[in-house]
């Protein structure tokens, strides 16, 4: 009986091993090493002063894995997801977030060392490995990253990038909303991926520039009375069109801000079937409002190329700040729509609505003034 206990146990803590290196950037806190990991992430105190220049990964064909422990369906705090298998176009729209050394080193979910200087990234169901395109819509930047990793397992948030890719998209600060698009194997095999070849993909037509970025000063800023002119709400949109344009700073390779966390608390898989998706929301009415109304301050909360983008931010406002719901509006101009709340009596007042949503929503609004 003794013998049976002990080798139960055995199967059982080997089990839970494997569980976790395949879990990768989903396991559990980690050190260089593989070991386990204290404290808050950040950038590292040696950070080499080239960064900039590193190369975007080359994709290259690599097998799509339809079995084993990264193809398998899973479960991380309690949410089911199930990885991509076949050669299928893929693209998402969300927050980014990235990893550095408090997981240098350790094992990905692929069984490959996390480089937080190399161009890679973690996904939650795409096939491990594969090449993925991360734009930044904010600056226009874009990077192509290997994904080898799981992650991240925080709503909302649909990629974790390395270091360095983070540092080429001018994302160091935190988080902020990324577009991402696969670079499938045929994209690969017909040279479709590459921005000069002469094909579909490449030939395709090009996003609109995004709005030079606007940096908040002492002032407020005086907005033309032409954003006050509502518009009717456009037909579904691609998700890949409907990000908030959000400030962005030049490039730093030095002393950035520590990242959020960016998978939360990390646990194992467990292989589960897995639950139906909640219903989405119906996106709140367009609304109107008078020119002699709209006078006053106001805080923006996003900018955006299609007016479904401010609703579905403007819906997730109302969510998070109830009270500031009835407040919150959609202004459109030239192909721009701003996603507004107000008019306040005063600066200061509005002043105090920034600070409630960019802790409630993890944004950076800003006050501008309408006249």
């Amino acid at each position: 009986m003794a013998d049976g206990t002990l080798a139960s146990r055995a199967l059982t803590a080997c089990a839970l091993a494997a569980a976790l290196v395949l879990a990768g950037c989903a396991s559990g806190p980690r050190s260089s090493g593989g070991g386990v990991a204290s404290g808050r992430d950040g950038p590292g105190s040696n950070i080499p002063s080239d960064l900039d220049r590193v190369p975007d990964a080359e994709p290259r064909i690599e097998a799509i894995r339809s079995s084993g422990g990264t193809s398998k369906p899973y479960t991380v705090l309690g949410r089911g997801y199930q990885p991509i298998t076949d050669d299928r176009p893929f693209r998402e729209s969300g927050i980014a977030s990235w990893y550095g050394r408090k997981f240098h080193a350790a094992s990905t979910a692929s069984g490959e060392p996390y480089d937080m200087y190399a161009m890679t990234a973690a996904h939650k169901t795409l096939p491990l490995p594969s090449y993925v395109r991360v734009r930044n819509p904010a600056n226009g930047r874009e990077v192509i990253v290997r994904v080898n990793d799981r992650g991240p397992f925080v709503d909302g948030r649909v990629i974790d990038l390395s270091y360095t890719a983070a540092l080429k998209l001018d994302l160091l600060r935190g988080v902020a909303p990324v577009e991402i698009e696969r670079i499938t194997n045929e994209d690969i095999r017909t040279g479709a991926w590459r921005r000069d070849a002469g094909t579909a993909y490449a030939a395709a037509p090009a996003r609109a520039p995004a709005p030079a970025p606007v940096r908040v000063a002492a002032a407020p800023v005086a907005v033309p009375s032409a954003w006050v002119a509502p518009v009717a709400m456009t037909a579904a949109a691609a998700p890949a069109a409907t990000m908030p344009v959000t400030p962005q700073t030049p490039v730093m390779a030095a002393a950035p801000s520590e990242p959020e966390a960016p998978a939360g608390p990390r646990e194992a898989m467990v292989v589960t079937d897995l639950a139906p998706l909640a219903p989405l929301a119906a996106p709140a009415a367009p609304s109107t409002l008078s020119s002699s109304a709209a006078s006053g301050f106001w805080v923006q909360l996003g900018a955006f190329r299609e007016r479904d983008g401010a609703e579905s931010l403007r819906n997730q406002a109302a969510r998070g700040l109830p009270t500031l719901a009835p407040q919150l509006r959609v202004f459109s101009e030239a192909g721009t729509h701003r996603l507004q709340a107000g008019p306040f009596p005063s600066r200061n007042a509005a002043g105090e609505a920034v600070t409630q949503l960019r802790d409630s929503l993890r944004i950076a609004p800003m006050v501008v003034e309408r006249r």
